[in-house]
């Protein structure tokens, strides 16, 4: 393939992408706008309409800052492109570190801090502005930069290492270095699902033991019918940083811990909080969690053996605006492979993602079977609908953005369901 062949392919999937999430957001705007007057049906006796149109309101903010936030993103990835950014900033680091392992981490970092810097204000508008408009913001500006310094040390820490792995394989291990890279990044997320909820999630959050014997005696009751052990039940308190309300459970092997976030134990009753956790060790028990990171690993393989045939390509850097012979071969650029690859595989993939869309809300319909087989039906319904106005959820979503996007169902999907296996 020609430079100019790849660059016109690449400007052509990034203008399909570009446009097709533009008309789905467009639609879902329209879509619920023109539901905002009513609530559904099914849920006209269970949700006022201030709840309703509330959540319409808080859905079409955050369709439109994400319309926003694509724009800035394409304007960035061709700055870095096609306009030369990566270049630029390459050949700066380049004549200060020269070829070799400090210059092709530099630019990865450089990169990465760069990222983060045009990140940064739309984070920071959309915690500040956007979620405090609808009451869902809980966190102090001072938190948030202690996030972020936090978050950058762990990044550093943890990401610096296994890039450093990684680019040594690629540089010393022959034509089948993605092979190896494969293996360790794959021991590596592995490793982080048992680290994250013991060594890394405490960091930002406190988790203090279940106290209500009740509804403590509930969950071991749940758990023993289901077949669950679990190391622990905990409270996080999430209510620092977001009104949202969460239950999940992290953790591999006999490490597995039960969290709930205190929003929703302050919401939920107790047999609602019940029927929530039985979805979520439906997941764990109908081994979704299983299925998932396989898949994540089977794609992984096939991705890094196509980037271990795409950076000896010289024309895979040519035509996205870098010149690859700023170091000796191509071998001193498996750094700037790297980014090029991480920045224009979104574009490339995009148009793929209602399959994993679909899988998902699968898995989704399984776990609220489970919890329906468990628990009361009516509990998990009654719940759902909480969650749904607490969360300010739409109940109106376009058919066709929700189909693309949604890894949940629709809410009137879920509940007909929910309510037609328990008939």
């Amino acid at each position: 393939m020609s430079s100019l062949a790849f660059s016109v392919l690449f400007v052509v999937f990034l203008a399909i992408t570009v446009g097709v999430r533009f008309w789905l957001a467009s639609r879902q705007i329209r879509h619920v706008l023109s539901h905002r007057s009513a609530v559904p049906a099914d849920f006209a006796e269970k949700i006022p309409l201030s709840a309703h149109q509330r959540a319409a309101d808080y859905t079409i903010a955050k369709t439109k800052f994400g319309m926003i936030s694509l724009l800035v993103n394409a304007v960035v990835l061709i700055g870095f492109t096609l306009l030369g950014g990566l270049q630029w900033v390459s050949g700066l680091l380049f004549n200060q570190a020269g070829p070799g392992m400090t210059y092709q981490l530099g630019l990865l970092v450089a990169v990465a801090v760069i990222s983060s810097l045009i990140d940064l204000p739309l984070e920071y508008y959309k915690q500040f502005v956007l979620e405090a408009r609808f009451g869902f913001n809980k966190m102090t500006p001072r938190l948030f930069f202690v996030d972020l310094v936090k978050n950058t040390l762990i990044g550093a820490v943890i990401g610096l290492p296994l890039v450093w792995v990684v680019l040594s394989l690629m540089a010393k291990s022959g034509d089948h270095w993605w092979l190896y890279a494969w293996l360790v990044f794959s021991g590596f997320q592995l490793l982080m699902l048992v680290l994250y909820p013991t060594v890394i999630a405490p960091l930002f959050n406190k988790f203090t033991p279940l106290t209500d014997d009740t509804l403590r005696a509930r969950i071991e009751g749940l758990m023993g019918r289901v077949g669950f052990a679990s190391k622990g039940l905990f409270v996080m308190d999430g209510s620092k940083r977001s009104a949202h309300g969460n239950a999940y459970f992290s953790g591999f092997g006999a490490g597995k811990r039960i969290v709930f976030f205190d929003t929703l134990l302050a919401r939920l009753a107790p047999q609602e909080i019940e029927a929530v956790l039985a979805h979520e060790l439906g997941h764990f028990k109908l081994k979704h969690i299983v299925k998932r990171i396989v898949v994540m690993f089977a794609i992984s393989l096939a991705f890094l053996a196509l980037l271990g045939y795409l950076k000896q390509q010289v024309w895979f850097y040519t035509g996205l605006g870098v010149n690859p012979l700023l170091a000796a071969d191509l071998s001193n650029n498996d750094a700037m492979a790297l980014i090029l690859f991480m920045l224009t595989l979104p574009i490339f993939t995009f148009l793929l993602s209602p399959l994993a869309s679909i899988t998902s809300r699968k898995h989704e319909f399984e776990a609220d079977a489970f919890a329906a087989k468990y628990t009361d039906a009516n509990d998990l319904v009654a719940a759902l609908v909480k969650l749904y106005e607490d969360n300010a959820s739409t109940l109106t979503p376009d058919p066709l953005y929700s189909a693309f996007y949604d890894s949940h169902p629709s809410a009137t999907a879920r509940i007909n369901h929910l309510m037609a296996a328990h008939a």
